[in-house]
């Protein structure tokens, strides 16, 4: 009897284990500094979340006139396009052109030392689909991008 509870007792550590596992990943969580990079060139997400959480920390000192970074996400043909028409929206917009239906989602610009969150609906997003995060601040785009990759 003792040897069953214990088997049992196994088997649903292990199922619980596995499950806790498989839980969706809901969080992008990035930081950027004053080399223009982020920590991360890839990061995977579930569309099945309700909502996904942007966190980025800025981990450089320069202010964010002058190094400024925030997180902006679009299908990746959409990416030039995005961040021209975001220099050209400039700061006082986060240059981020407002209401621009291929922001999928966009975080404000900080500077050196500072955080910033943005939430967006799960949704938005299909899986499988390609998908891009990048800086949207003059210049950063070409370097400071990675992949978002989109699972069920």
């Amino acid at each position: 009897m003792k040897y069953t509870r214990s088997i049992l007792s196994a088997v649903t550590l292990m199922c619980a284990a596995s499950f806790a596992h498989a839980a969706p990943n809901c969080t992008i969580k990035l930081q950027g500094d004053d080399r223009m990079q982020f920590d991360q060139k890839s990061i995977t997400v579930s569309a099945a979340c309700p909502t996904i959480t942007i966190e980025l920390t800025h981990a450089g000192k320069l202010a964010a006139q002058v190094m400024g970074h925030n997180v902006v996400i679009s299908k990746t043909p959409d990416v030039a396009a995005v961040a021209a028409d975001g220099m050209k929206a400039g700061a006082a917009a986060g240059y981020v052109q407002k209401a621009d239906a291929r922001v999928i989602a966009a975080t404000p610009v900080v500077g050196g030392g500072a955080k910033t969150t943005a939430k967006f609906a799960g949704s938005k997003l299909k899986a499988g689909g390609d998908y891009t995060f990048f800086c949207s601040f003059p210049g950063h785009s070409s370097i400071m991008k990675g992949v978002l990759v989109v699972t069920k």
